[in-house]
């Protein structure tokens, strides 16, 4: 009973710092269109939260996002403001895409592309920071959502499959994820095969559980945790037989980045050895990285880290995370 009364209350702290890190102001339809053949089709341009937990992306053009709606199945086209410009069917909103897109003479996407992925429970909004860094060094930044708590990581990855075949234009694309979002492409790798985009070059994974979650392992049972991260939840757990460990290698360059505390023991006594809280420095650790490096922070925040932001940013351009180029790479 203690074991699981602390681990609930590590969970309910993970998900205060999730909320007050990632709440914005301004209303969202999430709710209003859970019945939309109930409501007369009206297109009012309205401020959305972007989609959180609800809705996936299909398509990225510019900023422009056409998502789908977990529950109804419906669309839903945003503006860079995340601005709702139109709804109904997908040829609904790709139309009225084409029609901004015109108006406004938006040329081609081209270059190349970092797609942003989030971790369960969280939301592209959590990328912020590092998203204007990586706008500086001149790449097309693409904040990617999809409904992690809703789904299963595979059907989660179909999302990320259309995704990435909606960027017509772009030469090169790198992956930087987070938590469980690095689980997401590995998903993706595993359910496309030798059919996987080629323009994928570079992958950084930041506080994955590559080895599973012990957390998860520890709350599997309780239904407060089941009804918050619903199915993707139960596939995090550490097991040999489990959804993780059927997962494959990236086959492009890929490195690591591990929230630490730096002694042996870490910020949670449920995890063995150095941890972020949540992911044991071991377990963020997968045979194949050519490159590796630990930061100090706390598992929400891994992705707000100055040394680890500067790490991404020159791993996607040399494939080392340091400055005097000398790797550190998981045998």
């Amino acid at each position: 009973m203690p074991v699981l009364f602390l681990a609930l209350c590590l969970t309910s702290t993970f998900l205060t710092e999730t909320c007050a890190q990632e709440t914005t102001p301004g209303a969202d339809e999430d709710h209003f269109s859970l019945m939309p053949n109930k409501i007369p089709k009206l297109q009012i341009d309205m401020k959305t939260m972007g989609g959180r937990q609800f809705w996936g992306d299909v398509l990225f053009f510019r900023g422009y996002r056409i998502q789908q709606n977990v529950l109804t199945q419906h669309y839903r086209l945003l503006d860079p403001e995340d601005i709702r410009r139109e709804w109904g069917t997908e040829q609904d909103c790709a139309q009225a895409l084409q029609k901004i897109i015109d108006e406004k003479k938006l040329s081609a996407m081209s270059g190349k592309a970092v797609i942003l992925i989030h971790g369960i429970i969280r939301s592209s909004k959590s990328f912020s920071k590092m998203q204007v860094a990586l706008e500086k060094d001149g790449y097309t930044v693409i904040g990617f959502d999809y409904p992690s708590t809703r789904m299963t990581m595979a059907e989660s990855a179909d999302f990320l499959t259309k995704t990435i075949a909606s960027l017509h234009g772009i030469q090169q694309i790198d992956l930087v994820c987070h938590s469980m979002g690095g689980l997401l492409v590995r998903t993706y790798l595993r359910e496309k095969g030798k059919d996987r985009d080629p323009r994928i070059q570079r992958l950084v994974m930041m506080g994955t559980p590559n080895q599973g979650a012990r957390m998860a392992n520890l709350v599997e049972n309780n239904l407060a945790y089941q009804w918050i991260f619903g199915p993707a939840g139960k596939e995090l757990k550490k097991n040999e037989q489990g959804v993780i460990a059927s997962l494959p290698i990236p086959d492009f360059e890929f490195g690591i980045v591990a929230g630490a505390r730096n002694t042996e023991d870490g910020w949670n006594p449920l995890v063995p050895g150095d941890d972020d809280g949540t992911v044991a420095v071991e377990s963020a650790k997968l045979s194949g990285a050519k490159d590796f490096m630990t930061v100090s922070s706390l598992h929400s925040f891994v992705t707000e880290d100055s040394e680890g932001i500067e790490g991404v940013r020159r791993f996607l351009k040399t494939g080392c995370f340091r400055e005097n180029g000398i790797c550190q790479p998981i045998e």
